[in-house]
């Protein structure tokens, strides 16, 4: 059996399109181990958020601003 590092590696030499693939049936295995409550309620909170931003309630920032505000809020 291959270790994690040479199976990341076999991975990575493989076409993008079987990496795609791979990666959807990755997620696909990790999906069928969330709690089905959870899912629900993450499902709910995704929706309210979309719901949010196509009626202009609250105005998407990029992942860099994102992530920009909260390292200031960590270093205060």
């Amino acid at each position: 059996m291959l270790s994690v590092e040479e199976l990341i590696q076999e991975a990575l030499s493989l076409p993008s399109s079987s990496r795609v693939f791979l990666v959807e049936k990755l997620i696909e295995s990790l999906e069928s181990d969330i709690d089905e409550n959870i899912q629900k309620i993450w499902n709910t909170e995704a929706k309210k958020r979309r719901d949010e931003i196509r009626n202009h309630t609250v105005k998407p920032i990029s992942g860099e601003i994102a992530l920009a505000q909260i390292r200031q809020i960590l270093e205060k």
